[in-house]
C-alpha cells in the first residue's frame, strides 16, 4: 500500500512554469510505477506521464511531450512534474498515481491516487 499527497499547483499566467510535487507513504515506494493524470472541467481524467520503477523509462501523452517533465527521487519517495510553457488549455486538477504492475497510460491500470491539486493558468 502507499499513500500520495500533491503539491505545488496554484494560478499562473500562459508561458509560465509549476513543478508539482507528489509524497509518498511507505517503504516500498521504489517498486511502483508513478504517473501524474490530470482532469479538466468538463472532461474526462487524462493521462498526462509515467515513469518506471528506477526512473529510466519515461512516456508522456503527445499534448505534453517537450514541454513536461517527470522525474522521480526514490530516496526522498517523491514523483515530481515540471511543467513548462503552460496554457490554459493545461488548466486542470492533477493527480499523481502509482501503479504495481503496468507501465501505461491507462488509468485503471493504476492503484493508488493523490487527492490532486489545482492548476489554472490564465490567458
Amino acid at each position: 500500500q502507499v499513500q500520495l499527497v500533491e503539491s505545488g499547483g496554484g494560478l499562473v499566467q500562459a508561458g509560465d512554469s509549476l513543478r508539482l510535487s507528489c509524497a509518498a507513504s511507505g517503504r516500498t515506494f521504489s517498486s511502483y510505477i508513478m504517473g501524474w493524470f490530470r482532469r479538466a472541467p468538463g472532461k474526462e481524467r487524462e493521462f498526462v506521464a509515467a515513469i518506471s520503477r528506477s526512473g529510466g523509462g519515461l512516456y508522456y501523452a503527445d499534448s505534453v511531450k517537450g514541454r513536461f517533465t517527470i522525474s522521480r527521487d526514490n530516496a526522498k519517495k517523491t514523483v515530481f512534474l515540471q511543467m513548462n510553457s503552460l496554457r490554459p488549455e493545461d488548466t486542470a486538477v492533477y493527480y499523481c498515481a502509482a501503479s504495481g504492475t503496468y507501465y501505461s497510460g491507462n488509468d485503471y491500470t493504476y492503484d493508488y491516487w493523490g487527492q490532486g491539486t489545482q492548476v489554472t493558468v490564465s490567458s
